[in-house]
């Protein structure tokens, strides 16, 4: 569906900006390569100044890349660079939706107006009838659950009724692929939170191909069938949300996606996936899909929601270790500890109806499918 090869934009630097060296430039997205298949919601996942919304851009038609190419369904949108033909599709012909983190709504017209303004521009050989404009409104209006709004100044909406009358101008001249910028970032929380399971459930019924463009780890991991991870321009990870959070290929990705105990240590044994680890706090047994041999330095990435505390020792003596509680923090639909162990200290996470004072004896099970190992950064 969607094809990106070796996708690159930098900007002057600067020393460059300042008459300095004119080779000083910084990468944006540095030779990113992407394959989106129809009817993914696809997510680019990252800290600020990552990259993300430089591809998104570029995909739209809004940032002209250095070099690269960007195709959907086989039709060439931008392509440049050594061996490539110049192409660089106007925005406006692209025929791809999108939605703003700022929603961009016209506030001088109705609901109604709003969304049928992209079906209004469109250049002459694309338009279509008044009729056939009113259909397609009231059609993709109800479906937002915005019909009975649709006379009504479009600034007169609340929050949420502005972030769908936004997603509706998208969806109305029905598009190949649908572009989200971070489009529940300006909403609180617990709105946040509802339009987000809302926004999935749309995006399978209608069956869109989207590219969603995110820094809030919980939208990626709930609503995306794919997520690329991003850092300095680069993809540092690409996969499935569960695969991604359980098996994170680094640390950065470890820490960025969820939160991590991080357990310093070296290989001392291995036999395929199954690795033996020695660290400050004492003897892993473990599987990974990771390549490490022996002696090397690496970081045993644990979720605090793996391990297991209790205040008996288990009976399965392997990856057991004993600690003291140094203090807790109740969360509401869990309960943190953090165990010091020697000289390290864990978090682990429990049930709300566990809560263990902080002094309390403990002992903490890893189970060896839970313990990723990632290199030393």
């Amino acid at each position: 569906m969607l094809e990106i090869s070796n996708l690159v934009k930098s900007y002057a630097g600067e020393r460059a900006r300042r008459g300095g060296s004119q080779g000083a430039r910084v990468f944006a997205v540095n030779d990113v390569n992407l394959n989106v298949e129809k009817g993914e919601m696809f997510t680019l996942l990252g800290p600020s100044g990552c990259g993300k919304t430089t591809t998104l851009r570029s995909i739209a038609g809004l940032e002209k890349p250095d070099s690269g190419h960007i195709g959907v369904k086989g039709r060439t949108l931008f392509s440049a660079g050594a061996g490539r033909k110049t192409v660089n599709v106007a925005a406006n012909r692209r025929g791809l939706g999108m939605v703003f983190q700022s929603y961009a709504i016209w506030p001088h017209m109705t609901v109604f107006h709003n969304v049928a303004f992209p079906l209004q521009v469109r250049p002459r050989g694309q338009r279509v009838g008044k009729n056939e404009i009113e259909q397609r409104v009231h059609r993709v209006l109800e479906v937002m659950e915005l019909r009975r709004y649709a006379e009504r100044p479009a600034t007169k909406l609340s929050g949420g009724q502005q972030q769908r009358l936004a997603l509706a101008r998208a969806l109305v001249i029905e598009p190949e692929l649908l572009l989200l910028d971070e489009p529940l970032s300006n909403l609180d929380a617990k709105l946040r939170e509802s339009l987000r399971y809302e926004l999935k459930r749309l995006q399978r019924e209608l069956g869109i191909t989207s590219i969603y463009v995110t820094h809030d780890q919980i939208e990626a991991l709930s609503l995306s069938s794919h997520i690329a991870v991003m850092r300095d321009g680069e993809v540092m990870q690409l996969g499935k949300p569960r695969d991604i959070y359980e098996n994170p290929a680094s640390k950065f990705v470890a820490e960025f996606i969820g939160s991590s105990n991080f357990v310093p240590g070296h290989v001392v044994g291995r036999s395929g996936d199954t690795y033996t680890v020695d660290t400050q706090a004492g003897r892993l047994n473990l599987t990974s899909a990771a390549d490490m041999p022996a002696g090397t330095e690496v970081s045993a990435a644990i979720r605090p929601e793996s391990l297991e505390l209790t205040t008996a020792r288990p009976t399965d003596g392997q990856n057991v270790w004993e600690g003291v509680v140094g203090t807790r923090a109740f969360l509401g639909d869990a309960v943190d500890h953090l165990v010091r162990i020697g000289k390290i200290e864990l978090r682990a996470r429990s049930l709300p109806n566990v809560s263990l004072e902080p002094g309390t004896e403990v002992f903490i099970k890893l189970p060896a499918d839970k313990v990723s190992l990632v290199p030393i950064d």
